[in-house]
């Protein structure tokens, strides 16, 4: 008869066993999401075809592709000025979100005299501010990505303020009797705490760059998908203005992805928020 493992190598084979399921599991979703995304699309081009809907009402894809082609609209210019108002202000939202996050849970007299300054400062409709940041820095890619910092920037200042609050206070009494500084406190224990929390934020702030990116691009703006979208509007080019939707969610899911892969490589699988 064999003997039963010990309880330290069964949680290793289970561990292990978990770990050789995931891979093929996380495979088989992914076929799962293409062949639902191709399945949407070849019903969306048979309703159109089928009921002869007009492309000014509901272009199908093909009609949607078919713009590509065309010259004028410069699309690889115009997702290229989309992508970097995107970029610049989601990257600088989760720069000067983390760090004032922990100048926050660092000072009190920091948190005391401004913590209710940045409270009102999120209640103010973000949209609001895109004609104060045109009047102020004029229109271009530098207001848009301010926008675009504004809408995605408290997601992860807030995501940060709690993951770093929620550290478990005997933990944080054990290091300090240990005579651990504040840095080897925020390295060691703080930061793999907080991470978790700073993804969630970060996810969240990347669906929004995307929106404050066009929202500046609709505002005023002389190049970007957002602007084209308004170009086109005028001569009722509906596949064009759908075309630049796609090309807008491609841009976001990009970014999306990018954000969760770094969130697979730094933080353990047990420790992610849903």
């Amino acid at each position: 008869m064999t003997e039963p493992l010990p309880d330290s190598a069964s949680g290793a084979a289970s561990k292990l066993a978990a770990a050789s399921e995931g891979g093929p599991r996380r495979l088989t979703g992914f076929w799962v999401t293409v062949l639902i995304h191709v399945g949407l699309i070849l019903v969306w081009q048979g309703a159109v075809d089928i009921w002869h809907i007009r492309s000014f009402i509901l272009p199908s894809p093909l009609a949607m592709a078919a713009t590509l082609t065309r010259p004028e609209y410069h699309w690889l210019a115009n997702s290229a000025v989309t992508a970097a108002e995107i970029l610049g202000g989601y990257g600088l939202a989760v720069v000067l979100g983390i760090g004032l996050a922990l100048l926050f849970t660092w000072s009190r007299l920091f948190t005391f005299l401004l913590f209710p300054l940045f409270v009102t400062l999120n209640m103010v409709p973000k949209v609001a501010l895109g004609p104060l940041f045109i009047v102020w820095f004029n229109y271009g890619i530098g207001s848009n990505i301010l926008i675009a910092f504004a809408i995605c920037f408290f997601p992860v200042l807030l995501n940060t303020i709690r993951g770093v609050r929620e550290v478990e206070p005997e933990l944080l009494d054990l290091i300090r009797a240990l005579k651990g500084s504040r840095w080897q406190i925020f390295v060691k224990i703080q930061l793999p705490s907080a991470l978790p929390y700073i993804f969630s934020g970060m996810k969240v702030a990347a669906i929004l760059a995307v929106a404050g990116a066009v929202v500046g691009e609709f505002i005023a703006s002389d190049s970007g998908l957002g602007y084209l979208m308004i170009q086109v509007q005028t001569a009722l080019d509906t596949p064009a203005m759908f075309m630049a939707v796609v090309l807008l969610t491609l841009i976001g899911v990009l970014v999306y992805l990018a954000t969760l892969g770094l969130e697979y490589l730094l933080v353990p699988r047990d420790a992610r928020l849903q």
